[in-house]
């Protein structure tokens, strides 16, 4: 209406202006004017028509929010009227259950009263029969009572004393025979071959053509093969055939299939014969893993710590009195399974604990401590059970045995080494003096490698040539064999050679 207005306005003083400009136009102006007022009119009439219907639209939404409103309030009221008339009806259940409780309470009030003077009745009648009995008897009822405490007390000592008795008797009669009986059907049930291990290894040829390629000339690749591998290599007249002596079973079968790979290639010089020999080695790292991991399968261990499968596979290779160190320890669990399933114990956790009692033998490095109480350590350091430990700790009575699978291992360990052709003394007190006279000559600085060869009778010592000259190899050599002779018990003589090589490597690419 405003903006009509405003228009109507504008319209008026146009006219007005015209009017003002000139006389001889005014009943023109004056047409103008009507028109003006005319379309205003109209102007005028369609907006207010406009503010009609947006003031009925306004109108006409404002009653629809208000209905819902409504609508929702009224709602909100049913769901409250519906809460009201639950609550209700629980508290009228509510009040009956309790007027229930309160009859259930008064009948067991009336029925306790009775039970209380039933009670005394009794009571009173109990007096009565024990003044009777006292008059009878003439005891009273406490001098009575212990009277019979004392009869039965000496009555069950004397029953039970003769029951122990008769025990003790019976175990005394049957006991070792049981132990016995246990022992030797264990013995029985387990075949195991007797093989003993040897300081030699015969290798076999073809023909006495391929000795003289192996010694090479001046001697240099029988000098290579044996500065590589450590073993002592025999070229004599026994044909077809070249005798490997080492007190390690390991570095034996080294030079054997380096031997056999070179023989079979037929290139066989001192570079190729280091190089045949680093592959060996790592192929029978490789083996002694794979063996680990079959002795496990075989007697069904499973979830051992690599680390310990990897020691379990080196036992092929390690001997104790002569005796396979592998071949003993498959023995000894075999048996420690068979026994524990004879006392009812678990024949799988007795069969690992005879499986690793002797991993202390096999170490990486070799501490001053017993092999019992060093493979205890290696258990627990890979997570194996306590009793597990404890067993193998406690073989040799090292530790106290705390679990039933301690002494099953140490009376199958002692049946395994005891039965006859397990075990040779000698060799291996042999073994044990090379070990340390090789350990003596690494304890000095500057040391790479030390070979025991000739049955003892000479030590290579192989240096560095970047830590050691020319003038102290001298001086290394008669330390090594002044420190021998003062600590060491041994045979006729120990010759000491110390080894200084030098090289130079260089790659043309």
């Amino acid at each position: 209406m405003e903006i009509a207005i405003g228009i109507v306005g504008l319209l008026l003083g146009a006219a007005i202006m015209w009017y003002f400009a000139g006389h001889s136009a005014n009943s023109r102006y004056k047409k103008i004017v009507s028109d003006a007022e005319k379309d205003a009119e109209v102007i005028l009439k369609n907006k207010l028509v406009e503010a009609r219907e947006e003031t009925l639209l306004m109108k006409s939404e404002a009653e629809k929010q208000i209905n819902i409103k409504n609508s929702r309030i009224q709602a909100t009221e049913n769901k409250i009227k519906q809460r009201e008339m639950t609550l209700n009806q629980r508290q009228e259940e509510i009040n009956k259950k309790r007027s229930e409780v309160d009859a259930l309470k008064g009948n067991l009030d009336n029925q306790l009263s009775i039970l209380d003077r039933r009670n005394a009745e009794l009571e009173k009648t109990h007096r009565q029969a024990v003044e009777k009995l006292e008059t009878v008897s003439g005891l009273s009822a406490d001098e009575a009572k212990e009277q019979l405490l004392e009869s039965l007390k000496d009555e069950a000592k004397i029953g039970a004393q003769s029951y122990v008795n008769d025990i003790i008797e019976e175990a005394k009669l049957t006991a070792n025979k049981e132990a016995k009986r246990i022992v030797i059907q264990s013995i029985q049930r387990v075949a195991t071959e007797t093989a003993i291990e040897n300081a030699i290894t015969v290798f076999h040829i073809d023909s006495d053509e391929i000795k003289g390629r192996i010694i090479g000339r001046e001697g240099r690749n029988i000098r290579a093969l044996e500065a590589a591998t450590g073993v002592e290599i025999i070229v004599d007249d026994t044909p077809e055939a070249i005798v490997l002596s080492a007190f390690d079973p390991v570095r034996r079968e080294i030079a054997r299939l380096s031997l056999h790979q070179l023989v079979s290639d037929g290139r066989i010089h001192p570079a190729r014969i280091e190089e045949v020999v680093s592959k060996v080695k790592n192929q029978i790292e490789d083996e002694i893993i794979e063996t680990g991991k079959r002795t496990a399968i075989d007697l069904g261990i499973h979830g051992l710590h690599p680390e310990l499968i990897r020691m379990v596979g080196k036992m092929k290779y390690r001997s104790s009195y002569g005796q396979n160190l592998l071949q003993h320890s498959k023995e000894t669990a075999n048996l420690c399974a068979i026994m524990a399933a004879e006392l009812g114990l678990n024949p799988k956790r007795a069969k690992r604990a005879g499986l690793l009692h002797d991993l202390g033998k096999v170490p990486d490095d070799e501490p001053e401590l017993p092999h019992a109480v060093l493979g205890m350590k290696l258990a627990e350091k890979y997570k194996e059970k306590p009793d597990i430990c404890n067993a193998i700790g406690a073989h040799h009575d090292e530790v106290e045995m705390t679990t039933l699978l301690a002494p099953i291992v140490q009376v199958c360990d002692a049946i395994s080494g005891a039965r006859p052709g397990a075990r040779r003394e000698i060799v291996e007190a042999y073994i044990k003096r090379l070990n340390n006279l090789e350990q003596l000559a690494l304890s000095y600085p500057g040391v790479l490698k030390t070979y025991a060869i000739q049955a003892g009778r000479e030590l290579r010592v192989i240096v560095g040539a970047d830590k050691i000259d020319d003038n102290d190899t001298e001086r290394l050599s008669n330390e090594i064999a002044h420190k021998i002779q003062t600590e060491m018990t041994y045979p006729g003589q120990v010759k000491v050679t110390v080894i200084r090589e030098t090289r130079a490597v260089s790659f043309a690419k």
